[in-house]
């Protein structure tokens, strides 16, 4: 008897690549004064439904609460990848 087993978790964050996003955001390539912004934007200009893929090189916690605070029920947050040299995140416009 043959039994199919699903991915883990681990698996299905590899298999995601930059054809299930929109575009994609490396911050690594920005000053810090103009990150937050930069990524603001991109999230502004997605469709409804799309996601986006954020590559930071710290924890963008800080980052997650400003969503929070101004774009609450707007988006979705999923981290991909959590350090700790890189750390990725799917964020999807609702």
């Amino acid at each position: 008897m043959l039994l199919a087993t699903a991915p883990s978790l681990q698996k299905y964050k590899e298999m995601l690549t930059m054809s299930q996003f929109a575009t994609q955001v490396d911050a690594r390539k920005y000053e810090p004064k103009d990150k937050h912004a930069v990524i603001f934007q991109t999230f502004l200009d997605l469709k409804k439904g799309e996601f986006m893929e954020l590559i930071n090189d710290h924890d963008p916690r800080p980052l997650h609460y400003q969503f929070l605070a101004e774009l609450d029920g707007q988006f979705s947050w999923e981290y991909l990848e959590q350090g700790p040299e890189v750390w990725r995140v799917a964020i999807g416009k609702m």
